[in-house]
């Protein structure tokens, strides 16, 4: 009996060393799916899993590939998060000198520095308010829809902004002048329509373009090459108007002439009607 145990113990061994088990060792790697990524294939990660990796690479802004302007941009940018008031006054007396340059050499008058220092004066007095202006519009009228947010940002914009803007600008052109209040208030009716209908046809592009595509600390900047155009055309306007309440102030002086001597010459014939009868 126990020779038939041994026997049959040792057949049990025997078995064993030469038919390998049936279940499959945990350290083969399974057959991948046809649905799963391909294993990595970097001998560093030796656990065969694949690793996905996603395009990180960022498309660059226009204004960033442009070499030398794209650092300027970038200085730009850096001196507008770090001091953003200051940037702004001085960004604004070189956009309103260069408006007033070009507009005095449209009109083809002489080189007016009087009228350069008051684009000056105006500059100073609207660059923070107009700064302080676009960074409400850009931090409210936000809304789940970005076409309604974009259309409201543009509509108040163009119904509160610009009008006020046109009217400061306009009436300090005026007063630096040296105009009275009635002489203002008229300068105000001439110009001031007319350059809020025109503005219609240029801002709220701009504006929707500007809140659209361009990063905050760019925005002003941005707006600033727009407004050298713009300033332009208001000091043209405002020329326009200059001109315009010149010729209607000679036109009634020499009507006041006129009656004058009207009436001058009546009382000469009077007296010389006199003179013959007496």
């Amino acid at each position: 009996m126990a020779v038939f145990a041994l026997k049959t113990a040792s057949r049990a061994v025997v078995r064993r060393a030469h038919f390998p088990s049936h279940r499959q060792p945990t350290n083969i790697t399974k057959r991948h799916n046809a649905t799963q990524s391909k294993p990595d294939i970097n001998p560093a990660n030796g656990n065969g899993t694949s690793i996905p990796v996603p395009n990180t690479v960022a498309t660059l802004p226009l204004w960033q590939r442009l070499g030398p302007l794209s650092r300027a941009f970038q200085a730009y940018g850096r001196s507008q998060r770090k001091r953003p008031y200051a940037t702004q006054f001085c960004s604004s007396l070189v956009i309103y000198f260069l408006g007033d340059l070009s507009a005095q050499n449209i009109n083809g008058d002489e080189y007016d520095s009087k009228r350069t220092l008051r684009a000056l004066i105006i500059s100073m007095g609207s660059s923070i308010p107009s700064y302080k202006w676009f960074i409400f519009l850009g931090n409210n009228f936000n809304y789940a829809s970005k076409t309604l947010s974009l259309a409201t940002k543009v509509t108040v914009n163009q119904i509160c902004f610009t009008p006020i803007f046109n009217t400061y600008f306009f009436s300090m052109q005026s007063l630096l002048s040296g105009d009275t209040l009635p002489e203002v208030w008229e300068r105000i009716k001439r110009a001031v329509p007319t350059s809020v209908i025109n503005s219609c046809k240029l801002w709220p592009a701009v504006t929707a373009f500007s809140f659209t595509f361009i990063d905050a600390q760019y925005r002003s900047i941005f707006a600033g090459f727009v407004a050298i155009g713009w300033q332009t055309y208001l000091s043209f306007l405002n020329r326009r108007a200059e001109m315009a309440a010149e010729t209607g102030a000679r036109m009634a002086t020499s009507s006041e002439s006129g009656g004058k001597k009207s009436e001058r010459e009546i009382e000469i014939r009077s007296r010389d009607a006199q003179k013959i009868e007496a």
